[in-house]
């Protein structure tokens, strides 16, 4: 029987760099210093210097920097802030948890990303001073168009906070995510390009002012020890885990090229097929977190390859506003709406093997060919 190919394999991620992490850790539980120390400054000015960014604040958790990142730059209660509808369901959780309520634009149809001729049509159409910001997510490994979206938010002065969590690499214009915005967030969780070994984030700025905020937030507001000049709470990366990030970002360029190797690679094998392939806008670069592809025969693709050991991810299933926390039965958005029902991602990740990538495309093939997808 064939191996079991996996979406995304962070165990892999360890052992390719395991003696590194283990001397990392070592160190960590050697030094007796655990939480807000210099592992944590090291990573911080380690992975600003790699984005390009004036300043790095290291989090809980990629939720926990989209909240913080928001109440840093006075997003609150009577405010609200737009964004998309086929994301995490974090994205939209952190701004309730600020007080403010989302409002949500549809995507574009090719790269499902924020479409902002949408935003510009509904900035315009609503005149609500109440949106005080906007949140776009950067799926997948792809950004948005940040110079326009950055025009935009000029023009109706709002505040613009980048959903880096899965975009650790990728650029538009020739700079990263994270640092175009006012502020930024990136979730460190096991699975992402670069990840942790549990629970970890960040918030990104060039505004000092700003970045002080989020310290100032993610410890209970004190700047003096047991004296709260904002009511805070608690929100720290650890230093184990700031240990690791900094191991793995030193090898995130090259996991991010063999993410793209082997995107290639799928592209070149199923084109032709009757998939709809990742489409990658120009003046960009992808950095491949998952390679989604498009068919109304999704879940029956998807359980033809789980027969064969291929396991694959849906990313996501049901967008935001149709869940029941967040339902909004009057709000249509087809374009997210037809994505959720279509979209499926395939296996990659730098554990992956040519040959795995092979099989996979094989596979996927085969079952177009045969009387598998006879109904698409």
């Amino acid at each position: 029987m064939n191996h079991k190919i996996i979406p995304a394999d962070p165990k892999a991620g360890y052992l390719a760099a395991q003696t590194e992490i283990d001397a990392a850790i070592k160190r960590v539980l050697l030094s007796g210093h655990y939480i807000l120390g210099p592992e944590l400054e090291a990573f911080e000015k380690d992975f600003s210097a790699w984005l390009g960014v004036a300043g790095t604040v290291g989090v809980a958790n990629g939720t926990d920097a989209l909240e913080l990142a928001l109440r840093a730059a006075g997003i609150g209660p009577g405010d609200k802030v737009v964004t998309v509808a086929n994301t995490v369901t974090a994205t939209v959780s952190a701004i309730g948890a600020s007080g403010a309520k989302p409002v949500f634009v549809d995507v574009e149809p090719e790269t499902m990303l924020m479409n902002l001729d949408g935003l510009e049509q509904l900035l315009t159409k609503m005149r609500d001073p109440r949106i005080k910001a906007v949140m776009p997510v950067h799926l997948y490994g792809q950004a948005v168009d940040m110079p326009r979206l950055m025009s935009l938010a000029e023009q109706h002065r709002l505040i613009v906070i980048e959903d880096s969590a899965q975009a650790h690499g990728a650029t538009v214009g020739g700079k990263k995510t994270g640092v175009w915005g006012h502020l930024a967030a990136f979730s460190f969780y096991p699975t992402k390009n670069l990840g942790a070994l549990g629970d970890a984030g960040a918030v990104t700025s060039n505004d000092p002012a700003l970045l002080e905020q989020v310290r100032l937030l993610r410890q209970y507001g004190w700047r003096k020890r047991y004296v709260s000049d904002l009511p805070g709470r608690n929100s720290r990366l650890d230093e184990i885990q700031a240990a690791v990030l900094s191991v793995r970002l030193t090898r995130l360029e090259i996991e991010n090229a063999r993410r793209s190797q082997l995107a290639q690679m799928y592209l070149t094998a199923l084109k032709g097929s009757r998939l709809k392939l990742p489409s990658v806008a120009e003046g960009r670069t992808h950095c491949w977190h998952q390679f989604v592809v498009r068919t109304n025969r999704r879940d029956d693709l998807r359980a033809f390859l789980e027969k064969r050991n291929i396991i694959c991810g849906v990313l996501y299933p049901v967008p935001v506003h149709r869940q029941p926390a967040y339902h909004d039965a009057a709000l249509s958005l087809p374009h997210t709406e037809e994505a959720c029902a279509q979209v499926l991602s395939l296996p990659l990740h730098p554990g992956l093997t040519d040959e795995m990538v092979e099989r996979v495309a094989r596979e996927v093939v085969n079952f177009f060919e045969s009387g598998s997808a006879s109904q698409n």
